[in-house]
């Protein structure tokens, strides 16, 4: 429990950490922010793959798999079509914070309770270190995501500090939504593979919807593929290391 509430709080976190160099800089090239994306994809894609869908296949059979990775992926469609993630090109432009800024705010937290969910989930199914490495691969992903947010409002002038605050409050749903997942799962053992399952396809919803679109286009299209692969070869040697 002790673990799970400090990892969970620890990936909630790094979406503040990560809007914290807006203290130093208002804008980021694309090609760094690019290699950056595309490196979380990598850590996802493996996280996913070779973490929580052989424990899921494990527990269960196919069939919750599918099922199971099908149901996430589809939750983060219908999240998509009532609000639209954040892209990259929304940090060009400037001007007062407005209904349309409001909704992005919105939107970037409400994207963050799958991802809670998966990091509970990881928890309550008490296999090996398998919560430590979903939460670092979403932890990793929220830095980044978190600097856009903080960019986005230092650009429209909110002061510094206050887009921080913005971006780590943002985070809270995901640390409320980790306790929601890991009291829910651990209640109804029944839903664990399903749940693995859901996480997996959540995140890979994030991977290919989100991330792998933002680091083309700009040019940068090598250095992302490489820092995809180093990425992905980072996640699946912790998770050889974790074992």
């Amino acid at each position: 429990m002790n673990e799970m509430m400090w990892g969970g709080l620890l990936s909630a976190a790094s979406t503040g950490a990560g809007a914290v160099p807006v203290l130093l800089f208002r804008r980021l090239s694309h090609r760094l922010m690019d290699v950056l994306l595309a490196l979380t994809a990598g850590i996802m894609v493996a996280a996913s793959v070779y973490g929580l869908m052989p424990y899921a296949l494990k527990l269960s059979n196919l069939f919750v798999l599918c099922a199971g990775v099908l149901l996430g992926a589809l939750t983060l469609s219908a999240l998509e079509g009532v609000l639209p993630h954040a892209d990259v090109r929304f940090l060009e432009g400037a001007g007062g914070l407005d209904p349309k800024s409001l909704l992005l705010i919105a939107a970037m937290s409400l994207h963050n309770l799958p991802e809670g969910l998966s990091i509970g989930i990881g928890y309550a199914s008490r296999i090996d270190d398998l919560g430590n490495v979903v939460a670092l691969s979403i932890g990793l992903q929220n830095a980044p995501e978190g600097l856009l947010i903080a960019l986005f409002l230092a650009n429209q002038g909110v002061r510094p500090g206050i887009a921080i605050a913005v971006s780590l409050t943002t985070g809270a749903i995901e640390w409320l939504a980790t306790l929601l997942g890991f009291r829910l799962t651990s209640a109804i053992e029944t839903l664990l593979p399903y749940g693995l399952a859901f996480a997996a396809g959540a995140m890979l919803f994030i991977v290919y919807k989100e991330l792998i679109p933002e680091t083309h286009g700009h040019g940068h299209e090598r250095a992302a593929t490489f820092s995809f692969i180093v990425g992905l070869l980072i996640m699946v040697s912790l998770l050889v290391w974790f074992g």
